[in-house]
């Protein structure tokens, strides 16, 4: 009872509630104060025009906090607002919105100062369903949006090379069997200095050996090999419609592909230098399996707020792990959590499905489930959901993983897989028993979960 008082006592009072339907050019805000009165009003979305009425605001209540909602956690406006200490943010999600539009207009009438009034009712009526918005560190924000936007580019590379594989298959499929990979800067500049079959195979044998010799092709066997088979070849259409399209396409796929390459790289090592610094690497550091393309992406994700997660079910349910059931009457359906960042369950994901390679019961849980006739992702997700409790503790305790103490807790509690001789001997953190006195935690999870 007193945590639960003590929880209240930390919640500011605020001043006014305020319900903020955004657009790109101006916003709609109804406001309620603290005696009672409802007012409402238009902004537009330029910075001087909100850095008025945010002094105005900070100006009326004497600088007192004032609690906003909006349909939006991230974007320009969050961008402008996050500045002003006194404007407390409360992301609300579009979907619960709508839903609760629903509820009380079932006729689906909708408007932008009408979903105002809805986003204040529901912020003043329904507070214990919305988080206030708590910015992380300056590293952890960076590695947030580094990691995400990254993985944009690498979405964009393979939108580009599927478009270059479709063109090269109508126009010159010979190069799908002279190299292995059409996005290496090999292929990029072979095509861009002789984009059609005729102009290849122009180019003397003398000039092609220096030009592979000059993207690092040493086998001399292989450079025969694409000589010969370049002077045999035949074009494949001759269509000149057709080649115009391709060619003009294939090379702005090349040029394109060049640039995000360097884009690409040039995350990587912003990635990489902010993250070799972070106060939490050892954490995911020390996560079989991760790597250095994943532990960025998950010591993004858990962030450095201690307070943010209650507890492992949280986040699960906030990382998409913890699957969601629908049952009414005899019919029930179980089936994985659609309402969740798509890129942080990606990441988990992927994580569990590369720790089934280096970590032995991780990979005893994943062939238990494939044995009860469960698909691979479906084993995946199972692997998962067992690792996010190790990971609230290791990452609310700062705590490296440890494989060795891990099992040693299992066994404790009857639970311990038969593990691996060789990941039982490695060496491991000698961590303190204050560090691990929740070991028991893992046992209960690996009963549920298996």
């Amino acid at each position: 009872m007193s945590t639960l008082n003590s929880a209240e006592e930390q919640k500011p009072a605020y001043a006014a509630h305020i319900g903020l339907d955004w657009a790109d050019q101006k916003h709609f805000w109804t406001m309620l104060t603290a005696d009672g009165k409802r007012t409402r009003g238009e902004l537009k979305h330029t910075p001087e025009a909100i850095e008025v009425w945010a002094v105005e605001l900070a100006r009326t209540f004497g600088g007192r906090p004032v609690a906003l909602a909006l349909e939006q956690a991230r974007g320009a406006l969050v961008a402008v607002l996050s500045k002003y200490a006194h404007v407390h943010l409360f992301p609300l999600h579009p979907t619960k919105l709508a839903y609760y539009r629903m509820s009380v207009c079932p006729s689906g009438a909708k408007g932008d100062p009408s979903d105002a009034d809805l986003i204040l009712d529901y912020l003043v009526k329904h507070p214990e369903r919305l988080r206030c918005l708590e910015p992380d560190t300056v590293e952890t924000r960076s590695l947030q949006f580094l990691v995400e936007e990254r993985r944009k580019l690498v979405n964009q590379h393979t939108c580009q090379l599927q478009i270059l594989l479709h063109w090269l298959k109508q126009i010159f499929p010979q190069m799908l069997v002279w190299f292995d990979n059409m996005s290496t800067p090999l292929v990029g500049d072979l095509l861009i200095r002789w984009p059609e079959l005729p102009k290849l195979q122009k180019a003397s044998a003398k000039t092609l050996r220096k030009f592979f010799d000059q993207h690092n092709c040493r086998s001399e066997e292989r450079i025969q090999q694409r000589l010969e088979e370049i002077g045999q070849a035949v074009p494949a259409t001759t269509d000149a419609a057709l080649l115009r399209t391709g060619n003009l396409c294939i090379q702005l796929s090349v040029q394109l592909l060049a640039g995000l390459r360097a884009g690409i790289a040039e995350f990587d090592k912003q990635i990489e230098a902010i993250y070799q610094t972070h106060p939490d690497r050892f954490i995911t550091a020390s996560l079989p399996g991760a790597g250095p393309a994943l532990e960025p992406r998950l010591l993004a994700a858990l962030g450095t707020n201690r307070e943010r997660f209650e507890s492992a079910s949280n986040m699960a349910c906030c990382f998409g792990i913890a699957p969601v059931t629908e049952s009414s009457g005899k019919s029930r359906w179980v089936h994985w959590r659609w309402a969740c960042s798509k890129f942080v369950r990606q990441t988990l994901h992927e994580w569990a499905n590369c720790s089934i390679r280096t970590c032995g019961w991780a990979r005893q849980h994943y062939d238990r489930q494939r044995s009860k006739g469960k698909g691979h992702h479906a084993s995946v997700r199972s692997v998962a959901f067992k690792w996010i409790r190790i990971l609230f503790r290791c990452w609310r305790d700062r705590v490296p993983y440890s494989e060795q103490r891990y099992l040693e807790a299992l066994r404790t509690h009857g639970g311990a897989p038969s593990a691996p001789a060789a990941i039982v001997d490695e060496p491991t953190p000698v961590l303190s028993g204050t560090q691990w006195e929740s070991c028991g935690d893992f046992s209960k999870l690996a009963k549920v979960s298996s």
